[in-house]
C-alpha cells in the first residue's frame, strides 16, 4: 500500500475512532425516544422532599413522618441558602440517604456547584460517592430529565479510562468519575437541563486530606467547594476518646468549615448518631454550644405506653418464643389481643416504620429495645445511657471550666499563704502545674504548662505533641533529655516571682517531681541532689493505697521520717535524696472535693482567666479518671481511681501533687483540724473524705453544721 493510501486509510480510522468516542448522536436519539417531563423536572427544582419522592420512589415508599419533613425543610433551606444543619434521627430512618439524594439535587440543579461528602473514614466516604454514582446512571427517570449529565456519565460503561477521551459535538466532555471523586460533563450551553454542568462531588475521610480542595473548569472558573455533607464523622471508637473527640470537632470548625475559601460561608449538613455522652455528635448538637448547627435531634419513641406490666408479660413471651420458634409469633399474638391496651399513650415519630412480622411501630421500638437497651437508647433515641460504672465523684469538665477566678495568669490570690508545684515526667515532655493555697486549703491554680512549650496550642495531648523533649536535646538519650528538660524547667519555675494583684510577690514553697515514671527513678533522685534548687524539691511516689491496705498515716515513723494525711517524707541516704510518699487515692479524693466545691466556700479550687474555654484542655485531664468507692470487712472505705481509656491526667496528677506540697507545707482543712477521736489521736484524712459529698455542699460546710448543732 501506497504511503499516501496508507495515511488516508490511518485518518479513516482516526475519525471512526472519535465519531465512536463523540456521544452528541447518542444524547439526540435518547432525547427523541424520552422526551423530558418539563413539568415534573420544574415541579422539584425547589422542593426538595418532591424530587426525593418523584426520582427515588424506590428508596422513599413510606409516608414522610413529622420528623423527615423537618429535616427536608432545613436541607433545603441550607443548600438553597446556605448555613449549617446537624440532625439525628434514629437508625433505620434513612437519614444518610436524604443527604445522598440531597447532593444530587444540589448538583443537578446547579443550586451547588462542589458537593464534598466527608465521612467518618475514607472508606465510609467512598461508599457513599459510589451509592450517588449508581443511582446516577442506573435512574431511568433522571436520564429522561436530566440527559446533558447523566448521559454522558452512562456512555462511559462503568470504564473510567473512558472518560477522557469522550467528546460532544467534538467538544470533550471532561467528565470523570474516581473513587474519590465524579466530575458531572460539560455540553453545549443550549442544551436543555443543563445547571449540573461541570458539578463535582468528592468524598473524603475527616481525618483524611480535607484541605486545599479546588477545581478549574473548563469554563476557566476555579470552584471551591460550596456544600459539605458530614455522613457520622465520628466512630465508636473516636467517640470514647475526649481528645479525638476534640480533634475532630476542631476539624470541622476549621477545616472542612473552611474548605469555601476566603470571604466565603460554606453550606453543611451533618447527619449523625450520638454514641456516647459527651460525644462529637453530642456536642455539636447542643444548641446552648453550637448555636449555629442548628442541632436537632429525633427519637423513635417520644412517649412510652401507659400500660406496663402487659408489657412486662410481652417480654417474657418474646424471649419464650425466640427461644421456641426462632421468631416472635406469641409475643405478636399476645400483642394483637391486648394492642388497644398497650398501645395506650404511646407516642411515635414514624407510625408507618415496622417489621412484616409486628403489627405497629410500637411494637417495633419495644422489640428493638429488649434486645440490646443501651443501643437502643443511643442508636434509635440519641440518648446513650452514662457508663455502666459511673464515677462516685461526678467531676463534669464543663463544670471545672466554669471555675474561673478572674485572677492573671500567674498571679497568686492576695489570701494565698504557700505557693506549690508538681511536675508529672511523661518521658518526651514534663507536664507542670502551679497552684496557689490559704490555710484552710482554699486553692487557685495559678498557672500549669508542658515543657517543651507548645507554641500557642489550646488543646493537646501526649500523643500528638508538636514539640518534645528528643526534638530539644536530640544528642542525648532518654535519661539524659529528661535531666535536661528538668535543668531548664525547674529554675523557670523557681526563681519566678509571682506576684498577687496587690503587688505582694510570692516564690514557689516546694516543688515536687514525679519519680514513678519508668525510667526517671534515678534521673530524678540525681538532679533533685545536684540542683540548686535542692532545699525547694522533693520527688514523689505514688503508692496505692486500698481498702484492705494500712493507710500511711498508721506507718510506723522511722528515725528522721516525718508524715502528715497520707503522705510520707523519707530521709536521704547515700543511694537517694529524701523523698515523698503520697497516697495517690486518698488526695485524688481531696482533689475532687476542691473541684466540687462550689464558689466562695471555703476549700474551693478555682481556676485563674475570665474566659472558661482557655481550660477546656486541663478539665478533660481532671474528668480522665473514675472513682469507685470500696470497702474492707471492717467497714473502712476509700475512694479508687483508674484511668479511663485513651486519656491524659497528667494535669490532674499536678494539681494532685501540687495539693499534696501544700499539705506539707502546713495548709489543712476544717474537717482535718477537728479530726480528733476520744483520746486525741489524729484519724487520717481518708477518714474525712471516705464518704462522697452531697450534691453542693463541701465538707468544710457540713463540717460548720454538725458543729452548730452542737
Amino acid at each position: 500500500m501506497a504511503r499516501g493510501d496508507r495515511g488516508a486509510e490511518y485518518g479513516k480510522r482516526r475519525a471512526e475512532r472519535q465519531a465512536a468516542r463523540d456521544i452528541a448522536g447518542h444524547i439526540e436519539s435518547w432525547c427523541e425516544e424520552h422526551p423530558r417531563d418539563d413539568e415534573r423536572w420544574e415541579s422539584c427544582r425547589d422542593d426538595f422532599g418532591l424530587f426525593c419522592k418523584t426520582y427515588h420512589p424506590g428508596r422513599y415508599e413510606l409516608p414522610w413522618s413529622d420528623d423527615h419533613l423537618r429535616a427536608i425543610a432545613k436541607i433545603e433551606m441550607v443548600v438553597s441558602g446556605g448555613g449549617q444543619y446537624a440532625l439525628a434521627m434514629p437508625r433505620g430512618h434513612g437519614k444518610t440517604t436524604l443527604c445522598e439524594t440531597a447532593a444530587e439535587w444540589a448538583i443537578l440543579y446547579g443550586h451547588r456547584q462542589f458537593v464534598v461528602f466527608v465521612g467518618s473514614t475514607d472508606k465510609r466516604a467512598t461508599q457513599c460517592l459510589e451509592s450517588i454514582r449508581l443511582e446516577m446512571v442506573t435512574n431511568d427517570a433522571l436520564a429522561h430529565d436530566f440527559p446533558g449529565v447523566i448521559c454522558p456519565l452512562r456512555a462511559l460503561d462503568n470504564i473510567a479510562q473512558r472518560a477522557g477521551q469522550q467528546t460532544w459535538g467534538g467538544r470533550l466532555t471532561h467528565v470523570s468519575y474516581t473513587n474519590d471523586e465524579v466530575v458531572l460533563p460539560f455540553g453545549p450551553d443550549d442544551f436543555q437541563g443543563h445547571e449540573g454542568y461541570g458539578g463535582i462531588i468528592l468524598a473524603v475521610g475527616l481525618t483524611g486530606s480535607i484541605r486545599g480542595h479546588k477545581r478549574p473548569r473548563p469554563d476557566g472558573v476555579t470552584v471551591r467547594p460550596d456544600l459539605v455533607i458530614l455522613d457520622d464523622p465520628q466512630t465508636d471508637a473516636s467517640a470514647k476518646s475526649v481528645t479525638q473527640n476534640h480533634d475532630r470537632e476542631a476539624l470541622v470548625a476549621g477545616a472542612v468549615l473552611g474548605m469555601a475559601g476566603p470571604k466565603k460561608k460554606i453550606a453543611a449538613i451533618m447527619p449523625c448518631t450520638v454514641i456516647k455522652p459527651g460525644d462529637m455528635a453530642d456536642s455539636l448538637l447542643d444548641t446552648e454550644k453550637h448555636p449555629d448547627w442548628n442541632g436537632e435531634r429525633s427519637k423513635l419513641v417520644y412517649q412510652w405506653p401507659h400500660e406496663e406490666k402487659l408489657w412486662d408479660e410481652y417480654g417474657e413471651i418474646w424471649a419464650k418464643s425466640l427461644r421456641a420458634h426462632g421468631d416472635i409469633r406469641d409475643a405478636t399474638e399476645f400483642y394483637r389481643e391486648h394492642r388497644e391496651q398497650m398501645d395506650a399513650g404511646g407516642v411515635v415519630s414514624w407510625p408507618e416504620r415496622y417489621n412484616s412480622d409486628e403489627l405497629s411501630a410500637i411494637q417495633n421500638a419495644w422489640n428493638l429495645r429488649l434486645g440490646n437497651y443501651p443501643v437502643f437508647m443511643a442508636e434509635y433515641q440519641n440518648d446513650p445511657l452514662p457508663d455502666d460504672d459511673p464515677s462516685d465523684y461526678d467531676l463534669d469538665a464543663d463544670a471545672i471550666m466554669q471555675k474561673v477566678n478572674g485572677l492573671a495568669r500567674g498571679a497568686p490570690h492576695g489570701s494565698a499563704g504557700c505557693l506549690t508545684g508538681f511536675i508529672d515526667i511523661q518521658g518526651n515532655s514534663l507536664w507542670w502545674v502551679v497552684a496557689a493555697w490559704a490555710p484552710d486549703f482554699t486553692g487557685w491554680v495559678v498557672d500549669y504548662g508542658v515543657y517543651p512549650d507548645q507554641r500557642g496550642r489550646a488543646y493537646y495531648s501526649l500523643r500528638d505533641l508538636r514539640y518534645t523533649l528528643d526534638r530539644e536535646f536530640p544528642k542525648a538519650g532518654l535519661e539524659g533529655q529528661i535531666y535536661g528538660g528538668l535543668e531548664k524547667l525547674v529554675p523557670i519555675l523557681a526563681r519566678k516571682q509571682w506576684k498577687t494583684p496587690a503587688g505582694a510577690v510570692l516564690k514557689l514553697d516546694r516543688l515536687l517531681i514525679d519519680q514513678n515514671w519508668a525510667q526517671s527513678t534515678d534521673v530524678v533522685y540525681d538532679y533533685c541532689m545536684a540542683s540548686r534548687h535542692s532545699n525547694l524539691l522533693l520527688p514523689s511516689r505514688g503508692h496505692y493505697v486500698g481498702p484492705r491496705s494500712k493507710p500511711i498515716d498508721q506507718w510506723n515513723l522511722k528515725r528522721g521520717e516525718r508524715g502528715g494525711p497520707g503522705w510520707r517524707i523519707s530521709p536521704p541516704s547515700r543511694r537517694v535524696s529524701r523523698f515523698v510518699t503520697i497516697d495517690v487515692n486518698l488526695w485524688k479524693s481531696f482533689v475532687a472535693e476542691r473541684l466540687l466545691t462550689p464558689m466562695g466556700d471555703p476549700g474551693c479550687l478555682s481556676l485563674f482567666g475570665k474566659e472558661p474555654s482557655a481550660h477546656r484542655c486541663l478539665a478533660d485531664q481532671c474528668t480522665a479518671e473514675a472513682c469507685k468507692v470500696e470497702g474492707d470487712e471492717k467497714g473502712r472505705k476509700v475512694g479508687v481511681w483508674k484511668l479511663l481509656p485513651n486519656r491524659d491526667n497528667h494535669w490532674w496528677d499536678g494539681l494532685v501533687g501540687a495539693a499534696c506540697a501544700a499539705s506539707i507545707e502546713g495548709c489543712k482543712i476544717e474537717a482535718e483540724k477537728q479530726a480528733q477521736g476520744k483520746h486525741g489521736q489524729k484519724r487520717s484524712l481518708q477518714s474525712a473524705l471516705k464518704r462522697r459529698r452531697p450534691s453542693g455542699k463541701s465538707f468544710s460546710a457540713m463540717y460548720r453544721e454538725r458543729k452548730n448543732k452542737r
